[in-house]
């Protein structure tokens, strides 16, 4: 018996009459009856009466048509499911994000994703780039927002964005008139300052090039505070902890007790992007990918960031 006898079976029993449900089936009448017989011939029982005037299920045909259904509404159902998981369209996604994210590309992609794929289970875990590596390694998450560089040849990496860094300043009056009076600052300026930054375990490209910023201006920064979020960053300078040096991104937190500086030079570009495991074949990760390389991500936060202040200034004037 093949699931085809199956169909056949259910569409004369519900119609009761071979020709509508030859029709239904897209098949002509003589071989459809054919497979009845067949059928019947492996069950060892009469599944119809017929004569001229109509058909009528016997028994056993009752007992079959009322299992037989469920059986094949569940196989339909199977099949869907399977065919719409190998094309990425259910199924479940791990994302890890870097809190940069959360403040530029991730809300907008995870919108178009959920629009596209509403039958995908999305499971999101903010963390620094070091524990999303090694989430990523462990099968934990699928794929990761993190910080470059990214040095493991069991992962690959795609590049989604690269931003300047900006100054960020406690808001307190002392402390402005201390620094710049301007809306733009120079490195230099804060080499008197503490300065809050991460620990480079946790973001070394970031660490680096805060390092190489404040270097360029011919001094090392005197580290006051350590922390690994970069909300905490802000708010500890909130609160006169010291200053900062963050993505441009980090610009859209909006924060009381902190303004955020562009620097008169140019800072070491901080990249940020895509890692997953090579061996991850998850259809939901392909598709999650094919919508990041169809969708136009938010603009260069610098630039935007520099725009504004060019618009403020003007106003003023």
């Amino acid at each position: 018996m093949e699931l085809r006898h199956l169909r056949y079976f259910i569409a004369v029993g519900e119609s009761l009459h071979f020709g509508r449900a030859a029709e239904q089936l897209h098949i002509s009448q003589p071989p459809l009856t054919r497979q009845i017989q067949q059928l019947e011939e492996e069950l060892g029982a009469a599944l119809f009466t017929r004569n001229n005037r109509r058909v009528e299920l016997t028994h056993v045909g009752e007992r079959l048509l009322a299992e037989a259904k469920p059986l094949v509404a569940q196989f339909d159902t199977l099949k869907h499911h399977v065919s719409e998981s190998a094309a990425g369209r259910l199924g479940k996604l791990a994302i890890g994000f870097i809190s940069v994210a959360d403040y530029h590309v991730l809300p907008p992609l995870l919108r178009e994703f959920q629009s596209r794929y509403p039958n995908v289970t999305l499971n999101l875990r903010e963390a620094t780039s070091d524990l999303q590596l090694e989430a990523l390694r462990d099968d934990e998450i699928d794929i990761g927002i993190v910080l470059a560089p990214l040095v493991d040849a069991t992962l690959q990496f795609r590049p989604l964005f690269e931003e300047e860094l900006v100054a960020v300043l406690p808001a307190s009056e002392a402390a402005k008139s201390a620094l710049s009076a301007g809306k733009l600052i120079s490195v230099r300026e804060l080499a008197d300052q503490p300065f809050v930054m991460f620990p480079r375990h946790s973001a070394p490209g970031l660490y680096d090039a805060i390092i190489e910023t404040c270097a360029r201006a011919a001094f090392t920064p005197r580290v006051a505070q350590e922390a690994i979020q970069m909300q905490t960053i802000i708010s500890l300078v909130s609160v006169g902890m010291g200053v900062a040096l963050v993505p441009a991104s980090l610009t859209n937190l909006g924060r009381a007790g902190v303004t955020y500086r562009p620097l008169k030079e140019k800072s070491p570009l901080v990249t940020t992007g895509l890692a997953w495991k090579n061996s991850n074949s998850s259809p939901t990760l392909r598709a999650f990918l094919d919508l990041v390389d169809q969708m136009k991500l938010p603009p260069n936060w610098q630039t935007l960031l520099r725009r504004k202040i060019k618009l403020q200034s003007k106003r003023k004037i």
